[in-house]
């Protein structure tokens, strides 16, 4: 009776540690936002091996901004929007929109902060929340993805979109990208906390005797060693023309080991504490955290990665 009980317990506990923040306000799904980012710096590594797992040099970046809600702005590629920072560093005048996927159990209101710091620095944004908050098979939340994509394109006309996915929604966007024509359709590929090689989370379930993640599927694809994981990363991390990043904390208490949050292939591999040692970022955190939103603003810009430490 009492493993009755707390059964549902820790499903709940599992799906807000492998997600995105907890908020208070509820969102549907694939809820739309314009945003633009803010630049700030923070701290990259890239050029990890496949075996590894670790990254490998470190650069500097920041990136720009503007506000907009239509279609993508018609000016000179290389005119940029004056940032809410000041520092000219705002979205190109042609920047591609910018969808920001949640992590399991992450409802879009929880993305919204993260929206709004994009769209101060111009970027047109929408929020992706995942079917069934993500609880279901990923490759099913991808194809939903697909359509999603396809309608934020045909609003804008514009030909590219740019990905800032957390945690769960990282893997989601990869498979979209993988296997499901993504590559031709996504420029910018950013992940904040994704376990890309799996998660001990996930497989703990089965060591409290709750079997199978306690038959949530979404974590039974997460965990080490998984079919699902050992197809996705089959081939190239990488695949396409799409500019890969990922970003990373030692204290990310949900993803386990925290390498395995990495990719190799020439994505560009970011660790918060490699630059800001005492900077502390949980696994939630990472969606509002300043240093974090640096990393995020110097990627969608090309940017070189330089974390800025004291970033708010």
């Amino acid at each position: 009776m009492l493993l009755r009980k707390a059964v549902p317990v820790l499903a709940l506990t599992l799906a807000a540690v492998l997600s995105g923040p907890p908020a208070s306000a509820a969102a549907t799904s694939g809820a739309a936002v314009a945003a633009e980012a803010p630049a700030t710096t923070a701290a990259v590594t890239s050029g990890p091996s496949a075996a590894a797992k670790t990254p490998a040099r470190t650069v500097a970046a920041e990136a720009p901004a503007t506000t907009t809600d239509g279609p993508a702005v018609t000016t000179a590629a290389d005119a940029s929007v004056v940032s809410a920072a000041g520092d000219g560093l705002g979205a190109l005048a042609n920047a591609n929109p910018v969808i920001v996927v949640g992590g399991l159990s992450g409802i879009a209101a929880v993305y919204q902060p993260l929206a709004a710091r994009l769209r101060a620095d111009g970027y047109r944004v929408w929020v992706y929340e995942l079917p069934n908050l993500g609880l279901g098979d990923i490759a099913a939340s991808a194809g939903s993805l697909r359509t999603f994509v396809g309608k934020v394109r045909t609003s804008t006309g514009a030909a590219k979109i740019d990905l800032v996915a957390h945690s769960e929604g990282g893997l989601v966007s990869r498979y979209y990208i993988k296997n499901l024509g993504g590559g031709d359709t996504v420029g910018r590929y950013v992940s904040l906390g994704t376990p890309q090689y799996g998660t001990y989370v996930a497989n703990m379930l089965a060591f409290l005797g709750l079997g199978s993640c306690a038959g949530i599927v979404a974590c039974q694809q997460m965990t080490i060693g998984s079919s699902f994981l050992a197809a996705l990363n089959a081939g190239d991390d990488t695949p396409g023309p799409v500019r890969w990043t990922t970003v990373r904390t030692w204290q990310d208490e949900l993803v386990r080991p925290v390498d395995n949050a990495t990719l190799a292939d020439g994505a560009t591999n970011v660790l918060i504490q490699a630059k800001c040692p005492l900077r502390v970022v949980g696994h939630l955190a990472l969606v509002v955290d300043g240093t974090t939103y640096s990393i995020i603003r110097q990627a969608l810009r090309d940017h070189p990665i330089n974390p800025s430490c004291l970033a708010l």
